[in-house]
């Protein structure tokens, strides 16, 4: 009772139980790390053991005050050099901790703990709790030693140690939790057992090293890595904001071995090895075409209104006729004048059925148009297709023109790539090496993939456009003359654009050269 009534009691108490957790935290970092070499149905007994016969041990040691004192007297001398019980423990146990320290981060670099299937190789429950046991009894040697220099009564050591080890057991398996889920702090922790263990080898053969050394240097070294932790944390979140098709078909494509550029990458050249991977060119420019999909407008693969074949119902029937023969298309907008007065759609062999059969087209074999806004989604479009029967979608905009039209092949080629019709030639034609002839309608995505320049020249935020031509339009910022050219430097070299032939106010045909460029730099455009 007089104890509890004494001040200088309570206060020796409390420093010594911070002493005696201090003392300890070494011990609950390998703990931590032995706990995960078990299963997880394991780890939380193994802990609770290894820390209950830590607390017996001190506490056996604190009642056998007279013995732990004796520790200390020469035991073995080799000339100037006297070791005592204490030394020889000290000696073996950091001999110990550093050998176990270094098997343990070899096992955690190198991955040697794991078998080739794959499959977690546990170890055995007792082992791990035997080395648990053996480090318990030279870390509680250093905490029993403090014990005694610092309080006079054996009541206040013992209860500083019974609350010592109860909080250590609370938070033992937060801590284990959390350097488990950190590769980096278990490394930052065996380097800490490393330089613990060498503490006590040299203690043991004469040479004090102070522990506010040990101390400053692991408090260093946990401020450095709490600030690298924050970072990442902060990273991950800004992750995060991202939308989720989109981080995943980042990572599915980095898994194919086509990295996606940003900026940076591009000025510095390590967009060069972005294509190399186990995956063919058309494989990756696959793939990448599924993942973007989302991410494009119906401008991007329709078939744009001045392409479009359409039947006018005012022509006569021989030149629908003829107009349904020469084109190789199995569906036709059937209009009466302009594109945009919509009668219906036909289907080419029922055209053709009816001018034979009845001498003209008949209104009522023709199916309703469907109609979508150029607003639509891709994914959205193709549930609509699926729908359709394989009929075209006709895309209009917010007055009801109809600017484009849509088929399940454009769905199709915006994946694959382009597939021209018998009247159609390919959008781009290779007339030498690094020497393209890319009409004008040619889908940038399509461009880019071919020319294996994929991030460099569409600005994905941009809908401004979907074509070579509108690329060009916005790089001129005027419609530009046959011949004029402008040139582009990126990180795949120097790329010059020539308009070869307009049509009206549209631009028809561009000649596409590539040019090395050794340094690899941003450079501005110039026009010619």
């Amino acid at each position: 009772m007089e104890l509890l009534l004494d001040p200088a009691a309570w206060v020796g108490l409390i420093t010594l139980v911070v002493l005696e957790i201090v003392l300890g935290i070494d011990n609950l970092i390998f703990i931590a790390i032995l706990a995960d070499k078990l299963p997880p149905a394991q780890r939380d007994r193994a802990r609770v053991i290894g820390l209950s016969l830590a607390l017996i041990m001190r506490l056996a040691l604190l009642s056998g005050i007279s013995w732990l004192f004796k520790l200390t007297a020469p035991l073995i001398t080799l000339g100037p050099l006297a070791l005592s019980g204490r030394d020889l423990i000290l000696i073996i146990g950091g001999f110990f901790l550093v050998m176990k320290a270094t098997m343990e981060m070899h096992e955690r670099v190198e991955g040697v703990s794991h078998d080739q299937s794959g499959s977690r190789m546990y170890a055995s429950f007792w082992v791990v709790v035997t080395q648990i046991v053996v480090l318990d009894a030279v870390f509680s040697l250093d905490a029993v030693i403090t014990a005694v220099g610092m309080v006079d009564h054996l009541a206040i050591m013992m209860a500083a140690v019974i609350i010592a080890i109860g909080i250590m057991l609370v938070a033992s398996k937060p801590l284990t939790r959390f350097v488990n889920a950190h590769p980096t702090v278990v490394i930052l922790c065996l380097g800490f057992l490393l330089m613990i263990g060498f503490a006590l080898v040299a203690e043991g053969f004469g040479f004090k090293v102070p522990k506010g050394y040990l101390y400053a240097a692991i408090g260093f070294s946990v401020a450095i890595e709490t600030l690298n932790q924050i970072a990442r944390r902060n990273m991950r979140h800004l992750e995060t904001l991202r939308p989720m098709r989109e981080r995943t078909a980042e990572g599915i494509l980095r898994m194919l071995g086509k990295r996606p550029i940003n900026d940076e990458e591009a000025t510095s050249g390590e967009a060069l090895l972005a294509a190399d991977g186990p995956f063919g060119r058309e494989e990756r420019n696959m793939v990448s075409g599924v993942l973007k999909l989302a991410d494009r407008n119906v401008h991007s693969i329709m078939t744009p209104r001045t392409d479009i074949s359409w039947i006018d119902l005012n022509d006569s029937p021989e030149d629908i006729r003829r107009e349904v023969s020469e084109t190789p298309h199995g569906f036709f907008p059937v209009c009466r004048g302009s594109l945009d007065e919509m009668v219906g759609i036909g289907r080419a062999k029922d055209i053709i059925a009816d001018i034979l059969i009845h001498g003209h087209l008949r209104e009522t074999s023709l199916r309703p148009p469907i109609h979508v806004h150029e607003t639509v989604r891709i994914l959205d479009l193709m549930e609509i297709l699926k729908s359709a029967r394989g009929q075209l979608v006709l895309v209009i905009d917010e007055f009801g023109a109809v600017e484009g039209l849509v088929t399940p092949i454009d769905i199709f080629e915006a994946i694959a790539g382009d597939f021209p019709d018998e009247d159609e030639t390919p959008d781009i034609i290779v007339d030498k090496e690094y020497r393209w002839i890319v009409d004008g309608a040619t889908d940038m995505h399509h461009f880019e993939q071919t020319l294996q320049v994929e991030g460099l020249l569409l600005d994905t935020d941009n809908d401004d456009y979907s074509t070579v031509a509108g690329y060009l339009l916005q790089r001129f910022g005027r419609l530009p003359e046959e011949h004029e050219t402008i040139t582009l430097s990126t990180a795949r070299g120097e790329f010059r654009f020539e308009v070869l032939e307009r049509e009206g106010r549209r631009i028809a045909k561009v000649l596409v050269e590539r040019y090395a460029d050794s340094e690899g730099q941003q450079k501005e455009m110039h026009v010619a």
